[in-house]
């Protein structure tokens, strides 16, 4: 759920048991409820570049053989600068990664995912 649903739950929920009492003595004063809302962690700069270039990795490796544009990653949205750069960083570890499986599949006799000759 959203951060705004939740505030607004608890809220309604505190509003509703504030006006819940049983006590016929109107000097006390109402109680009043505490909502403590939390915040995710942000990451720092260099962390949602890693994020976006890793995103653009899985992109650009699930649609290889995609002959289309492909949409920028939403982890990309909060990141600043160089979106071009961060795709070509995202295509070249996916090419390392690749080339790691082809490695390892030439290294093994039994492997049959390459074809060769």
């Amino acid at each position: 759920m959203s951060r705004r649903i939740v505030t607004a739950l608890l809220a309604t929920a505190a509003l509703a048991l504030a006006g819940c009492s049983t006590s016929s003595d109107d000097n006390k004063p109402a109680p009043t409820a505490t909502v403590t809302a939390t915040k995710t962690p942000k990451l720092s700069a260099a962390e949602q570049r890693a994020a976006c270039v890793d995103a653009w990795a899985v992109v650009l490796h699930d649609n290889a053989d995609a002959d289309q544009n492909l949409d920028e990653p939403t982890e990309c949205d909060a990141v600043g600068g160089d979106h071009y750069g961060m795709y070509w960083d995202g295509m070249m570890q996916r090419n390392r990664e690749n080339i790691d499986e082809a490695k390892a599949c030439l290294a093994d006799p039994t492997c049959t995912s390459l074809p060769v000759p």
